[in-house]
């Protein structure tokens, strides 16, 4: 299982993608077109976590700039922020950092369970996905879409599907289906084909509609 840490590289890429242009002719000619870029996973858990909250229902640009005022705010760098200094700051002060109420109380409530060692980060390498996205998704503001991005992006886990996500299901529709509306179970059907590399599928899906990478 791989660790996460600054700018690490999953070891299974090179391996997925052989595999993936095997049994997929649209990934046999969408992985070339992005040379040696890969997913890499930074900083720590609980800051991952903490940004996508952060993040919700707003724009990128707008997303890093309250983002940046939070992470001054509880007194920490960027990428490594700890619970403890969120949890020394009441609601009204986070709020002032741009956070909306409900944001700046899910923020608190997230620093309480790494604190108090609700969630297993040390034993999360032994865990399946399900296990992991159950005990993330018992935390307020967090629901399975942000728990599976975090499956990918953190834990670099290589065989997530995540169908709420309505860039995987823009790029399926666009690369398998001409543009036409594609379900949840026909998303799910072009899927399977790609197991055990589901996340690595999804992740060049994402690629060929922004180029540039996203990062958590």
């Amino acid at each position: 299982m791989n660790k996460a840490a600054s700018g690490v590289t999953p070891d299974y890429w090179d391996e997925a993608c052989k595999h993936l242009s095997r049994r997929d002719r649209v990934m046999k000619k969408l992985i070339p077109q992005f040379g040696e870029a890969r997913l890499q996973s930074k900083g720590d858990p609980f800051t991952t976590l903490a940004r996508s909250i952060t993040g919700q229902q707003i724009s990128v640009k707008a997303a890093q700039s309250v983002w940046e005022r939070f992470a001054a705010l509880v007194g920490g760098p960027s990428h490594k922020l700890a619970p403890a200094s969120v949890l020394a700051l009441e609601v009204p002060q986070l709020r002032s950092a741009g956070l909306s109420q409900r944001k700046a109380e899910y923020l608190r409530d997230l620093a309480a369970h790494f604190g108090s060692g609700q969630v297993h980060v040390k034993q999360w390498a032994q865990m399946a996905d399900e296990a992991i996205i159950e005990e993330l998704v018992a935390i307020r503001g967090i629901g399975r879409w942000t728990a599976e991005m975090f499956l990918i992006f953190y834990l670099m886990r290589p065989d997530v599907l995540p169908l709420d996500d309505i860039g995987l299901i823009k790029g399926i529709s666009l690369n398998y289906f001409s543009g036409e509306p594609v379900s949840r179970a026909e998303a799910r059907e072009v899927g399977e084909n790609w197991a055990p590399f589901r996340s690595v599928a999804t992740w060049y899906l994402w690629r060929s509609l922004d180029p540039l990478p996203v990062e958590y």
